[in-house]
């Protein structure tokens, strides 16, 4: 399965969110917005993110431990450099 650039999903997000589900050609006008994408990778990548999305909203995606990630280390509550208002 070929990559997505950071560059090419902000495309595809873009496209999706411009052409809905009735627009005419949908899906070659998405796959020429991202440039770079077969139709059916495009396509591919849709049903990748809709399978995610009912992930999370099923809970099965972990949520991240967001205390372990503070940028000294110790957490964020810990990190007074973001306490400050």
């Amino acid at each position: 399965m070929a990559s997505w650039t950071p560059r090419q999903n902000k495309q595809f997000e873009d496209a999706l969110a411009y052409y809905n589900k009735d627009s005419p050609d949908r899906w070659h006008k998405i796959a020429r917005a991202v440039g770079g994408k077969s139709v059916e990778e495009v396509k591919r990548h849709y049903d990748i993110l809709v399978r995610d999305i009912m992930r999370i909203e099923a809970d099965q995606v972990p949520l991240p431990n967001y205390r372990d990630i503070g940028r000294n280390g110790r957490g964020y509550e810990n990190d007074q450099r973001l306490l400050r208002i």
